[in-house]
């Protein structure tokens, strides 16, 4: 039986895996290091983002892995209320 660590560099070899991988880091891994840190500098948990965002707990926990793993895009809507609760603005722009 092979190992996580093995079946993770075989599936890596794929060039199809590697750039969907790169591209979840490159676009939503900024995003999620932004909304974390955001989160963090409001000295905020899972929980209380949610109470603010006038949601429960396990939704922000999916936003946030959503965003770990590249499955699902949130809305800006979405984003703009996990900003306003974390006391940040969302600001885009386009390069």
């Amino acid at each position: 039986m092979r190992t996580h660590d093995e079946v993770v560099a075989q599936l890596m070899r794929r060039p199809g895996v590697r750039q969907e991988v790169e591209r979840i880091e490159r676009e939503e891994g900024a995003l999620l290091d932004l909304l974390l840190k955001a989160r963090e500098e409001a000295g905020l948990s899972q929980a209380q983002v949610a109470e603010r965002m006038g949601t429960h707990a396990p939704a922000v926990a999916r936003l946030e892995r959503a965003l770990a793993t590249g499955k699902h895009s949130p809305s800006l809507a979405t984003l703009r209320k996990y900003a306003q609760a974390c006391g940040k603005t969302l600001s885009l722009y386009l390069t």
